[in-house]
């Protein structure tokens, strides 16, 4: 028979020790019939978009894991944001040598550092919680932190509460005693580590306002940031989660992964998302649908005013003018209103439905290039060709439909080409070195002209990397998933004076190769419009 605790020894028990105690822990009942395979984890099947199951399946394990948790997220290109983050959501065996648990738990780690947050969310939630193992669940805390949903980590602590012995685990968990009920007890134990100094006293009392929101206990929690120098995804999610802003100077220094958070918050304030819009729009992570849905809720709300009502306003006017001049003119007006270069292109993925449904005119081919690439942004390829016939030979817009134009077989116009890069003015010619190397990829110039561009223009599409040599290699086999993970790989960057033409041939001749010419020809497309 078990000793009875003395009343001096259960004052002192945590909830966990009453569970322990009385046999109460949570266990997994699941039938197996229930239970969701491992071997296939993902959200997308082939049928419907995601690449195949057993892409990888053969695959060098070591290389996958390089290209996986070697890339910081940050990618140049809006398109190859776009198609990393189909390939990660596709539904993959792990390659052979590497677990299923370790494999997901590499993707979920990617997608957060691209600041896919809800997409991270639910490729985790796609696994079972009883196939959880350490590694996962390092990734499962910084998915919750990031979209602010702490309560989403109680279903894991109350039966894998023993992955991670650290800190912030131990808080989260106390967090969760709250909301099952405990949440004197769990005030009392945030109390007790924050005279310990266990963590930062602004996120233990973060912690701690968080927790107060559940039960019959409150507590009045005052957040100072004056002493606080940085921002983190734990103070962060947890600030955002109880309503509260943290101070601009700690925004702007924290980087755009935080912008990212912030526009697929439903918490957070509409003129703060559509701020944040004008980074996420332009790194892919909201589509032309979602941007315009958001400014849709700002027109609609009559507490939003000033310079985003504004913009609400002009875009209506983008969408529905009778006269092509003035619907033009409300697009120009919020291109140029932008902050930056990077914004103004997330203000053309917003303007690019309206773009599509302007009608080619020889009155506005010298306007076109911005309303091409609007139209780009977002896929409107067949709306962009419409204005072929209009377009001056060898302009901008000339050189965007030369590299958008689907289905394509015979060269382009090499009197043309010269053309366009007599007249560029970009950086070191950038747009055009990009135009190049977009029309060498998808086999629009001859070899022949290939081999002298390159050697004109020092381009040196002949060299090789270990990288180039993977990418092509995988192409050569046929290894689509491959591609995809190595091109993101090879694409990382803040902006596009970071991608070399050497490398954005290889990405868009091996995804041309393997059946991806469509992304490949954004791609193309977009180097040149944002180079």
């Amino acid at each position: 028979m078990k000793r009875v605790p003395s009343l001096e020894e259960l004052a002192k028990m945590t909830p966990d020790d009453f569970e322990a105690l009385f046999g109460s822990q949570v266990v997994f009942d699941m039938p197996p019939q229930a239970r969701r395979s491992m071997a296939k984890a993902g959200l997308l099947d082939q049928s419907e978009g995601g690449l195949a199951a057993d892409s990888l399946a053969g695959q060098n394990a070591r290389l996958i894991d390089l290209a996986l948790s070697g890339n910081k997220g940050a990618l140049v290109s809006r398109w190859g944001h776009i198609l990393l983050r189909r390939a990660l959501l596709s539904r993959l065996q792990a390659p052979e040598g590497m677990t299923p648990q370790h494999f997901l738990a590499l993707r979920v780690g990617l997608l957060l550092r691209m600041g896919e947050t809800d997409a991270a969310r639910a490729l985790l939630q796609d696994m079972d919680i009883a196939d959880y193992t350490p590694a996962v669940g390092n990734v499962a805390l910084a998915v919750y932190e990031k979209t602010a949903d702490f309560t989403g980590l109680c279903p894991i602590m109350a039966t894998q509460g023993d992955l991670r012995d650290d800190a912030h685990w131990d808080a989260a968990k106390t967090i969760c005693e709250a909301f099952r009920g405990n949440s004197r007890a769990a005030l009392s134990a945030l109390d007790r580590e924050t005279s310990r100094g266990t963590l930062p006293k602004i996120d233990l009392l973060l912690a701690q306002k968080y927790a107060g929101a559940a039960g019959k206990t409150r507590r009045a929690v005052t957040i100072e940031w004056d002493n606080v120098d940085s921002l983190t995804p734990w103070r962060y999610g947890l600030a955002i989660g109880v309503g509260l802003e943290p101070p601009e100077r700690l925004m702007t220094a924290a980087g755009p992964q935080y912008s990212y958070v912030t526009a697929l918050a439903p918490m957070v304030g509409l003129e703060r998302r559509a701020a944040a819009a004008d980074r996420a729009g332009a790194a892919g992570i909201l589509s032309n649908a979602a941007m315009v849905d958001l400014y849709s809720q700002i027109y609609s709300d009559g507490d939003v005013i000033g310079t985003w009502q504004d913009n609400a306003e002009t875009l209506r006017d983008a969408y529905t003018l009778t006269d092509s001049d003035a619907r033009l003119a409300a697009m120009q007006s919020l291109w140029n209103g932008a902050s930056n270069a990077s914004a103004r292109y997330a203000r053309q993925v917003l303007t690019a439905a309206a773009a599509a449904r302007m009608s080619a005119s020889e009155d506005l081919a010298d306007e076109s290039g911005p309303l091409i690439t609007s139209m780009l942004s977002a896929g409107f390829d067949a709306n962009a060709m419409r204005w072929a016939s209009v377009v001056p030979s060898g302009s901008e817009s000339w050189g965007l439909l030369s590299l958008a134009a689907p289905g394509r077989t015979s060269p382009v116009d090499t009197g043309a080409l010269d053309s366009f890069i007599d007249a560029d003015e970009s950086a070191d010619k950038r747009k055009s070195t990009f135009l190049v190397a977009g029309l060498a990829g998808l086999e629009r110039l001859t070899p022949g002209d290939i081999e002298r561009y390159s050697n004109d223009m020092s381009l040196n599409f002949g060299g090789s990397t270990r990288w180039t040599n993977a990418i092509d290699s995988a192409a050569r086999r046929g290894d689509r998933a491959s591609v995809v993970l190595l091109a993101g790989f090879g694409m990382q960057g803040t902006n596009w004076h970071r991608m070399t033409p050497r490398y954005l041939y290889h990405i868009v001749s091996t995804l041309r190769q393997v059946g991806l010419e469509a992304e490949a020809r954004m791609i193309a497309a977009e180097a040149v419009a944002r180079a």
